[in-house]
């Protein structure tokens, strides 16, 4: 199986502009993005694919891999397709730009769900973690999903799923981390759909497989570290560092 991780980097970021090129510690953070997804050893090629000559700069000055996009896309998922389409790999692992914390076991665990019998009828896999703090578990900026027994997704949603009408019951909540895996034809797929109403209520782009039919397979996961979508995730992530 070939394996390729892509890293699609937008730099006029809605929430945050120019995120994706703060520093953290000593570099930026689109570069710890990189350079953890070309150490984890799981890929025959990491590359970049940005919209922005600036991030396409950082990430070949220092020795990576970029691809300037060639059109405007409404997602990162769309974003990565343009880059896959011409590329010989059988599933594409999307690791979004503003994840500086990227480890081997999560990524590996991502990649195992294709192979056996049993990964034969999957076509999208993502993963999850344990969402515990209940400002976080409120917060519209932090993705919830359900999944059901075998752990398929049944909804993504800023809101809080799901919603505590027993109050007795002690719940798990799990936060969608933006790490995705696709088999390349349903990557493809994903684009040639149009903006799906759950989708572009939420803005959430993972709903667009949902509404077609098509659910991802969550891996539970430790801790990933945090995601930069606000300059308060940032300070986190530099605590962390």
């Amino acid at each position: 199986m070939r394996t390729a991780a892509l890293i699609p980097a937008r730099y006029a970021a809605t929430r945050f502009p120019a995120k994706l090129m703060q520093t953290l510690g000593s570099k930026t953070v689109i570069r710890h993005t990189y350079d953890n997804t070309v150490a984890t050893g799981l890929f025959d090629e990491v590359v970049v694919v940005t919209d922005s000559p600036v991030i396409f700069d950082e990430i070949t000055r220092h020795g990576g891999v970029a691809k300037m996009s060639k059109r405007e896309h409404e997602s990162g998922s769309d974003r990565i397709a343009e880059a896959v389409e011409d590329m010989e790999v059988d599933v594409v692992l999307n690791v979004q730009g503003d994840t500086p914390f990227v480890k081997r076991e999560p990524l590996e665990k991502l990649l195992a769900v294709f192979g056996g019998a049993e990964g034969a009828a999957v076509q999208v896999a993502s993963l999850m973690q344990e969402l515990r703090d209940k400002a976080l578990i409120a917060d519209e900026n932090y993705v919830k999903v359900a999944v059901d027994l075998k752990g398929n997704s049944l909804f993504f949603s800023r809101s809080i799923i799901p919603f505590p009408r027993n109050k007795e019951l002690a719940i798990t909540y799990y936060e969608h981390i933006g790490v995705y895996a696709f088999r390349k034809q349903a990557l493809l797929d994903f684009t040639r759909w149009p903006v799906t109403p759950l989708e572009n209520a939420e803005k959430v782009e993972c709903l667009r497989y949902l509404e077609h039919g098509v659910p991802l397979r969550m891996v539970v996961v430790d801790y990933m570290g945090v995601e930069i979508d606000t300059p308060e995730d940032l300070e986190r992530a530099a605590k962390i560092l």
